[in-house]
């Protein structure tokens, strides 16, 4: 699907219209192929990557569909995946550089808080298909980078589906949960942007 302001699209209650590949405009019970751009709005080019000013229309969108029918999911590629997790760090009220493809040193995000608590997040996104779990060894090589940023305050790997059974277990990771590495699945992700896509409706932007 696609979001726009074409007349002859079904226009949700904020004024956009929602386009689907198959012409339905979501009016089927088929899962419309998602075509997706601009998620996040850049501000500048930095050292570590794309500083995000904010995020667009499109990303709220998307949060509301993904809120309602996480089947959808699937069809977001992990690029805007990034985008989508890296506009939910932003929305949350981070400062947020999403990194480069290829040569982010194991980050795909870096989220920082200023002020009394301040906190640096380096997060990973996976987006696996459901029955794809996250195992071990990306939760160890994200505390190998942890360990090499000095400045770093915990990693967050946030994936679609899920983790390994004997992740929250292994001697070699339960000890930095959740303090140092957290953890954060579908599941919990589906309800971060549904509570996020709610806000965003509440204060009507």
């Amino acid at each position: 699907m696609k979001v726009s302001n074409n007349d002859d699209n079904t226009p949700d209650e904020d004024g956009l219209a929602v386009e689907f590949l198959d012409g339905s405009n979501g009016h089927t019970n088929s899962i419309p192929t998602l075509i997706v751009q601009g998620l996040i709005v850049p501000e500048e080019k930095v050292a570590e990557g794309i500083l995000v000013k904010s995020t667009s229309a499109v990303w709220a969108e998307i949060a509301n569909m993904l809120a309602r029918d996480w089947t959808l999911a699937s069809q977001l590629t992990p690029t805007q995946w990034e985008e989508m997790v890296a506009g939910a760090y932003e929305r949350t009220g981070y400062e947020v550089i999403l990194t480069p493809r290829s040569g982010d040193y194991g980050r795909d995000i870096i989220a920082t808080s200023a002020g009394i608590g301040s906190i640096k997040i380096l997060g990973s996104v996976k987006k696996y298909a459901p029955g794809r779990l996250v195992d071990a060894e990306a939760c160890r090589s994200l505390l190998g980078v942890l360990a090499a940023d000095q400045k770093a305050s915990k990693g967050i790997i946030t994936t679609t589906s899920d983790f390994a059974p004997m992740i929250k277990t292994d001697p070699s990771i339960a000890p930095f949960l959740p303090t140092r590495l957290e953890l954060v699945n579908g599941l919990e992700l589906k309800k971060w942007l549904a509570d996020l896509s709610i806000e965003t409706k509440f204060r009507g932007s």
